[in-house]
Formats: C-alpha cells, structure tokens, sequence
C-alpha cells in the first residue's frame, strides 16, 4: 500500500481508496464483568474491503455487532462519515446504509429465494399499507422497480434457476449466497460479512470470494468481514485488523499482518502474561 492519508489510499493493484467512511474511537464493550473489547480504534474507508481477524474469543463478531449498532460500547464513540452516531434501531441502521449477512443463517425458510430477497428492499418502499392494499399507482410503481433491483441481483449473483425455490430447501453454499443477495437487495454503502465462508467446501469458498470482489468492484460497496480462512482473507482484503482478548494487535496491509509477531504469536498459541 502507498499514498495512505486521511483523503483515501492507492491498493498496490491501483484502486482509488477514498476517505474515512466509518470510525471507532476507543471502543470498550462490557458484559457484566467481562470486557469484550477493550478501547479499539481503526476506520473503514470508502470503497475498502476492511478484515476483522483473530482467534476465538477474540472479540469480532462482538465488534461487528457495534459496527452495525446492534450493541452500544460503554467507553468509545462510533463516528459515521464524519459525525457521531447516535443510539439507533436496526432500521435506522439499515437507513443509514448498512447491511449485513449472519454467521447462523436468517433467512425465512418456508419463502423463496425471490420473496426472501425482496425483504431487503423494505427500507426504500414508501408507499403505505392502503395503496399497497389496492396495489395501484405509486405503490404498482414502487413495486416494480424494487422488483427490477431485485432482478438483477440475482442475475448478479447467478441463482436464476432457484429464484422460486424454498429456501428451506436449498443446500448450505446456495443460503449463504441468497443472504448475500438480500444484503445486497437494501444497496448498502457499507456492507458486514460475519463468516460467509464458514461451513464452505473449497469451490464454493472460490464462488463467494469472486462475488465479494465483483460486489466491491462493480457497486463500489464497502465491505468489512470477519472471517477464519487465512487463505482467504489475505486474498479479499485491502486492510486487516487483529483483534485478541479483546484488544487490538495488528492493523494494516495484509503482508505487514502477516508479519507481525503479536499477530504470529496469537495464532501460534504463544501463552499470553
């Protein structure tokens, strides 16, 4: 990496980084007596794709659930382009443009794939219940064009041939792709990917690494993922951080990451004082 500066950065495959999307400021997050995180700083920037790492326990999906602002740190501050972020419900989360996928599949099973993925496109209907009731004017409208969006993700994403089928009965890769495509269906600027590759055989680890790539590249999304592949994270990411007890020990490129003695340490299993 070069060219790092508060504006943005230049990856080493030249693409334009922009500046500094979303910010935790000494973040610390306590259950009780436990301290999950404890005051973590690293940003998100525009058109990244950010890695949380560690082993376990380490304190990631807990991050993650702050970043979406599903828990609220009791030390620290969330900064969101530039400003800082209030309390929020979920829906004022996914207003604000963010999105995410689960490490234990949500999706409903008993619906297909279309109907599951057109839950995501709830945030940018305006129409009320009466003229969707009647189903006339704005609300036909509004239906076809989230239809439409919703069209072409699945395009994107190749799943024609399930688009009617029951989730319920779709093997584990093919779910894991139709949560993507329902995180994609909101147009998220910052997108949060707990453990997509978890549970994946090898192929379908190479299929969901390509679409993360053509996801940033092609919409320009943000994308912060926690993930336990090695392998893969170094190949995704433009910029890892490394989290361990709770504390952060690493926060760069993949290489200087990779060779970072805490970081080396804390996979190896090297006792902790």
């Amino acid at each position: 990496m070069n060219d790092m500066s508060h504006e943005g950065y230049t990856t080493e495959d030249g693409r334009k980084i922009g500046g500094v999307l979303m910010e935790m400021r000494n973040i610390t997050l306590k259950f009780g007596g436990v301290t999950a995180i404890k005051d973590i700083s690293f940003d998100i920037r525009e058109g990244e794709i950010r890695a949380i790492i560690g082993p376990n326990g380490a304190g990631k999906s807990s991050m993650l659930n702050v970043i979406s602002g599903f828990y609220v740190p009791q030390e620290g501050q969330v900064m969101f382009r530039g400003a800082p972020r209030p309390k929020m419900k979920p829906y004022q989360v996914a207003r604000q443009g963010i999105a995410r996928t689960f490490q234990n599949i949500a999706l409903f099973e008993g619906m297909s794939v279309l109907d599951n993925i057109m839950t995501g496109r709830l945030t940018h209907m305006k129409s009320n219940m009466l003229d969707q009731a009647i189903w006339w004017g704005k609300a036909q409208k509004e239906e076809t064009e989230n239809r439409e969006k919703v069209e072409k993700i699945i395009d994107f994403l190749e799943i024609q041939n399930i688009r009617k089928t029951p989730v319920g009965r779709l093997p584990y890769g093919l779910k894991k792709r139709v949560e993507l495509a329902r995180a994609l269906a909101a147009e998220p600027k910052l997108l949060l990917l707990d453990e997509p590759m978890a549970g994946m055989n090898v192929e379908e680890k190479e299929d969901m690494s390509r679409y993360i790539l053509d996801t940033n590249d092609e919409f320009g999304t943000t994308i912060a993922l926690i993930e336990h592949d090695m392998g893969v994270v170094m190949d995704l990411s433009d910029r890892v951080v490394v989290m361990d007890y709770g504390k952060k020990i690493g926060d760069g490129t993949p290489d200087e990451v990779r060779n970072n003695q805490d970081v080396i340490d804390a996979y190896l299993g090297v006792a902790h004082d």
